[in-house]
């Protein structure tokens, strides 16, 4: 796709965005990404998505450097969700190619809005850690599966649903959920992306432009994550879980057919 002017400033613009959300929230940013896609670059859902999920890598990179140098970064369940979630973006990337999304989407669309009342009154313990135990271990490589497909078939990098069940279902803090998160999308980026490249759903120049403008961003996002207080935090992850599930929601209400398109 040939870039004009304009396109390349909307891009950057939208860069800085997504990139400075990923860095306080501890997500990709493709909840973000891809209805800015849709709705101010004119990209169909399969586009959006797999450009979505290219562009993710660099700011999930970014950001989680910025999370592990603050000790932030559970290492064991970041692998432990990879693993799954590898094997998931596969999948999600399959079914993108292959299914409608418009079920899919509504089903996200109700957990995102039980999710975000959930975290409005959740006061997350920054001290809290994993108690790893056959139990623990398979719940988080179950999470990483059904997130790498999620990852797949939305483009999205997958922390909107990984940072809120590491914190409710497995009790982490709210930091560590959220470096943690990050770490498990760079290999999922990846797997997804090349998928996604093979079956032509992706723009590489548009990710580049918007991942090289999210990485400065998402490392200011990250350090501004200490300075906001763990309710405050909660709250502000529920609104924007809340402006994802109304995106969606208004993607699917405008357009139900848009996941057939190409």
């Amino acid at each position: 796709m040939t870039q004009t002017r304009g396109s390349i400033v909307r891009l950057a613009a939208i860069g800085l965005v997504v990139g400075f959300f990923s860095g306080l929230f501890g997500v990709g940013g493709g909840v973000i990404l891809v209805p800015l896609l849709i709705v101010f670059v004119g990209y169909a859902q399969r586009r959006a998505s797999g450009t979505s999920l290219a562009a993710v890598l660099p700011t999930a990179v970014s950001g989680m450097i910025a999370y592990a140098a603050h000790g932030s970064v559970d290492w064991i369940a970041g692998a432990l969700l990879a693993a799954g979630a590898i094997g998931g973006s596969l999948l999600g990337t399959w079914l993108l190619h292959k299914i409608p999304q418009l079920t899919l989407r509504w089903i996200f669309v109700g957990f995102l809005v039980l999710v975000a009342a959930r975290l409005f009154f959740l006061v997350p313990d920054r001290s809290a850690m994993l108690d790893y135990g056959p139990w623990v271990i398979a719940g988080l490589l179950a999470l990483g599966v059904v997130t790498g497909t999620l990852s797949g078939l939305l483009g999205i990098g997958g922390g909107v649903f990984v940072v809120p069940a590491l914190m409710l279902v497995f009790g982490i803090g709210d930091l560590v959920a959220k470096g943690t998160s990050l770490l498990m999308m760079i290999p999922t980026a990846v797997t997804g992306t090349l998928a996604n490249v093979r079956r032509g759903h992706t723009d590489l120049t548009s990710a580049a432009i918007i991942g090289l403008l999210a990485v400065p961003a998402s490392i200011g996002g990250a350090a501004l994550a200490w300075a906001v207080p763990p309710m405050l935090g909660s709250i502000l992850f529920a609104l924007l879980l809340v402006y994802a599930a109304v995106q969606l929601a208004w993607s699917a209400l405008s357009s139900p057919r848009r996941g057939k398109s190409t």
